[in-house]
């Protein structure tokens, strides 16, 4: 019989090879049987590492006949996302214009799980540049959900959560801007962690907004995101913006209880825009938490309704100076239809850029103008800093906030694309933590059914998510939180 890896935990990985159940070889060839059968579904992965991960797979057995203790993460298959550097692997940031760029370096992240024993499958798909709330801006086709192929994974990680909610990987890579990876969590049904800005290394994560662009990981369950975190947590001296704060155990705290804790429910994240299915399934999560012992308290984050503009401002701006060097000359993409300089700098950004990206671009460049400057991004960073501020003020009464992660469950492959601020509005949930540099999670609450709009997925059922944020470098208490929470869902 052949073996079946696609619901295993890491726990369930390292059990296996401790006993002998199944070499580490035999569980990276089932993982990539998954990904031949489950991959042409969904488009999440756009490059795959057999060879590379087979021999990892080999080490990994060596390690195990020779009795030697099993790093954390010893045999475990990890996707990566397609913006994560990962040296001698094909990059593309899911663009045209770095369609054949081969990494020289490996992210920081990456060298940290590889040395913890993972084996990269391959690299996924996902918004180009990661600018995107679907999964439909990538150059190389859209991601599917695992759930309901006619409906999009969330953005822009929506490959690294497809991967891992399709099985064809135990946990994931991505990043997170303003809720790329929270939204596919909770779009796909599984665990992702967005941790403090500078507690995870940025080395090596191709940039699109550098103020506010976090690696964190997806998993199976909160233990599985934890253990992952772990690894690549703590300072990187190649990152000037990784933060010297020291990493607790994550894992040591989970099953501690968490009778006591004060939740905050902010107000303005229950408003106009929330569907009720959704409000429902949040309201259900936050009965849960009562049920923990936790107390709900009534909170207020008054500057959530200027977040959308802040954050398109900001993002758009560092976008603008960050993609400057996708220019032909030094690598990437260079048009072959050029008389002058200047119109093969001209032609191979418009040949290369995708549609999101271009608009990104422009919007950057106009509000960092002369003229401009003072009147957008200046005002927008006096704005986060008072977001920032909110949420101070709100973690004084506080241990942790729950929120929604989106307004809606999967919505439908091109339901929006035709108008981008409705689809900025899917991260309205998400951008204040990015904006206030604080750590979140989202983990599974529920499901509702898909709206009945008349497409064959209706009557299927949707997952949604539960966020919680908590104060700067308290992920082991947002961790603790959501495990509880996760096995009082009976999860777990």
């Amino acid at each position: 019989m052949s073996l079946d890896v696609s619901r295993w935990t890491i726990d369930d990985v390292q059990e296996a090879l401790r006993s002998r159940r199944a070499s580490a070889q035999e569980i990276c060839a089932a993982t990539f049987a998954r990904i031949a059968t489950e991959n042409p579904k969904n488009n999440s992965f756009l490059t795959l590492t057999e060879e590379r991960a087979m021999a990892r797979a080999a080490e990994i057995d060596r390690k195990v006949t020779a009795g030697e203790p099993l790093p954390p993460l010893a045999g475990v298959p990890l996707a990566v996302k397609d913006v994560i550097l990962t040296e001698g692997i094909r990059n593309t940031c899911a663009s045209r214009i770095l369609g054949n760029f081969i990494a020289p370096y490996s992210a920081t992240a990456v060298e940290r799980i590889e040395a913890a024993g993972a084996i990269i499958v391959g690299k996924v798909n996902c918004d180009e540049f990661a600018m995107g709330s679907s999964n439909e801006n990538s150059a190389f086709g859209p991601v599917r959900n695992p759930h309901d192929p006619e409906r999009v994974p969330g953005g822009s990680s929506g490959g690294s959560a497809a991967a891992v909610a399709a099985g064809m990987a135990v946990a994931a890579l991505g990043s997170d801007t303003g809720g790329s990876i929270r939204q596919p969590a909770s779009f796909c049904g599984v665990v992702g962690v967005l941790p403090t800005y500078g507690r995870v290394s940025r080395y090596g994560l191709v940039a699109y907004a550098s103020s506010l662009d976090h690696i964190g990981p997806f998993g199976r369950s909160v233990k599985d995101a934890a253990t992952v975190l772990a690894v690549i947590a703590g300072r990187d001296p190649l990152d000037s913006t990784s933060a010297a704060v020291p990493v607790p155990d994550y894992l040591a705290a989970l099953d501690d209880p968490v009778r006591g804790f004060k939740i905050g429910v902010p107000r303005e994240y229950f408003a106009e825009g929330l569907g009720s299915d959704v409000r429902a399934r949040v309201e259900s999560g936050l009965a849960v938490l009562r049920e923990l012992g936790c107390e709900i308290v009534d909170i207020s984050l008054p500057h959530t309704e200027y977040a959308i503009a802040c954050y398109y401002i900001i993002a758009t701006a560092e976008a603008s100076s960050n993609l400057a060097r996708y220019d032909g000359v030094r690598y990437g993409y260079r048009t072959p239809e050029s008389a002058s300089l200047s119109e093969m700098y001209r032609k191979t950004r418009d040949q290369g850029f995708g549609t999101e990206v271009k608009r990104r671009i422009m919007l950057g460049t106009y509000v960092l103008s002369a003229g401009y400057y003072e009147a957008y991004y200046l005002k927008a960073q006096k704005v986060r800093t008072l977001v920032a501020r909110d949420f101070s003020r709100a973690f004084e009464r506080v241990d942790a906030i729950a929120t929604p992660v989106a307004p809606s469950p999967a919505f439908r492959i091109g339901e929006k694309t035709a108008d981008p601020l409705e689809m900025y509005l899917s991260d309205i949930y998400t951008i204040t933590g990015n904006l206030a540099g604080i750590p979140g999670i989202s983990v599974p609450c529920g499901s509702v059914p898909a709206p009945a709009d008349g497409g064959s997925s209706d009557g299927r059922k949707l997952p949604v998510g539960l966020q919680l944020l908590a104060r700067h470098f308290d992920e082991a208490r947002l961790l603790r939180l959501a495990h509880q929470f996760e096995k009082a869902r009976g999860e777990v």
